[in-house]
């Protein structure tokens, strides 16, 4: 029995010998796919936090809210405010314009005589409630207020800039002006009170601190690597499914299989001598991106793979992974007639369940119905099962769940191939 199924293993490392360019291509083409994504990514979350991206302002006001807007922009780590193009000074129209044509990502419009009535508003407003309480003559009731109408901050967006991107934007602007209208409000209230009174405490009571994971003292900070190398590991090791549908359905047309089973040899030694064979494959393709990720990176200025205290288990979720992997390539090149089923197929497949699995949008962004399908994804569990790892520091009583989903995966699908194969030679 063992050696029967040494030669089987043999035999499918021969196989994949012959064609030594698709093997390469096996191997090199996820490491490169792994570093130009986490590049991308990396780079885009640099410019967005180190870099600082033009903007362009449109300054109708000339009063003290947009001259507090303009210093706050400009102390801002993340804007270089414009207000000149080819030293004209902007207009709305010609940075609408800009704008619109991807030459600038934002243009913010402040709108005429904001500091004036935005003044007369919030006196409005103090004037009103400080007569209600008794401190002002009752003149002033008589007196009909002035209609002062809501004034609007217009913001122009690049149509190609992400949503994410816009409600960070709208959101810090919106922060700023309600710190100015808060700022106003005090203010105004110092002067009804009179030059005795006590001055208002203007900073935030209420402030927001982001509280880090620690493990062992140090703080788990997640980067671009940890969130692509898992994902993009997965997403290589289930393209194994294209070869191994390949190389099964070769051996149908070929006539190897019908010569294999006038052997005797079951089945399901063959099928075991290809699992054993293409897990050899799925570990090695981990342990080359993890060594990429730890040693390569940091020389390409990427965040290194730290896998302190966490390799054992990876390695554990990326064996079931690559269980799962492996059934669905041997079910998918038991049913397929011809290769030109096969990887077509399997290629699409592949993608699809990458796609609804979280591997390139996470699932919690997804419409609900989709966040249900994305359960049914094993990337999914694998993905979750790697970052139950490595960003939550989960042990391996938490990971059971996921890589008995991935398990059972691989036990369901084989079966279902061995039994339609046995039923097909039945007929």
């Amino acid at each position: 029995m063992i050696y029967k199924l040494w030669m089987s293993v043999v035999k499918e490392f021969l196989l994949l010998k012959r064609d030594l360019g698709g093997l390469i291509i096996l191997f090199v083409m996820p490491l490169v796919l792994v570093i130009t994504v986490t590049l991308i990514q990396d780079s885009t979350f640099k410019t967005v936090s180190d870099s600082k991206i033009e903007i362009l302002l449109v300054n109708n006001d000339n009063g003290s809210v947009a001259k507090t807007v303009y210093d706050n922009l400009q102390k801002s780590n993340l804007f270089t405010v414009v207000t000149q193009i080819n030293n004209i000074p902007l207009t709305e129209a010609v940075a609408k314009e800009a704008v619109y044509k991807g030459k600038y990502q934002l243009a913010i419009v402040i709108p005429e005589n904001l500091s004036k009535d935005l003044q007369a508003k919030i006196d409005q407003n103090v004037q009103k409630i400080v007569s209600s309480i008794g401190s002002t003559d009752t003149v002033t009731h008589t007196e009909t207020p002035k209609i002062i109408n809501q004034k609007e901050v217009k913001l122009y967006f690049d149509p190609a800039v992400q949503m994410t991107f816009k409600n960070a934007v709208m959101n810090s602007i919106d922060k700023m002006i309600s710190q100015i209208e808060t700022h106003s409000i005090y203010t105004a209230f110092q002067e009804q009170l009179g030059e005795g009174s006590a001055s208002f405490e203007q900073k935030s009571f209420i402030t927001f601190k982001e509280i880090v994971p620690r493990v062992n003292n140090k703080e788990v900070l997640p980067n671009s690597t940890q969130h692509n190398v898992p994902a993009w590991t997965l997403f290589a090791m289930f393209f194994i499914v294209i070869p191994l549908s390949i190389n099964i359905v070769k051996e149908k047309t070929q006539g190897t299989f019908v010569r294999l089973l006038t052997n005797p040899v079951s089945n399901r030694v063959v099928m075991l001598g290809k699992t054993i064979t293409y897990s050899v494959i799925c570990m090695i393709q981990f342990y080359m991106m993890v060594a990429v990720a730890v040693f390569l990176f940091p020389e390409i200025g990427l965040p290194p793979l730290n896998i302190e205290g966490h390799l054992f288990l990876m390695s554990i979720v990326a064996l079931f992974s690559g269980f799962a992997a492996i059934g669905f390539g041997i079910l998918l090149g038991t049913v397929a007639k011809t290769q030109e089923q096969s990887a077509p197929f399997g290629a699409t497949s592949v993608i699809i369940l990458a796609a609804i699995g979280g591997v390139w949008v996470p699932v919690f962004a997804m419409p609900k119905i989709m966040q249900i399908i994305a359960k049914s994804s094993p990337m999914n569990w694998g993905l979750n099962a790697f970052y139950d790892v490595l960003l939550r520091n989960a042990s391996f009583l938490e990971i059971i769940p996921e890589i008995s989903l991935l398990f059972l995966f691989f036990i369901i699908t084989t079966t279902i191939a061995l039994a339609y194969d046995k039923k097909k030679r039945a007929v």
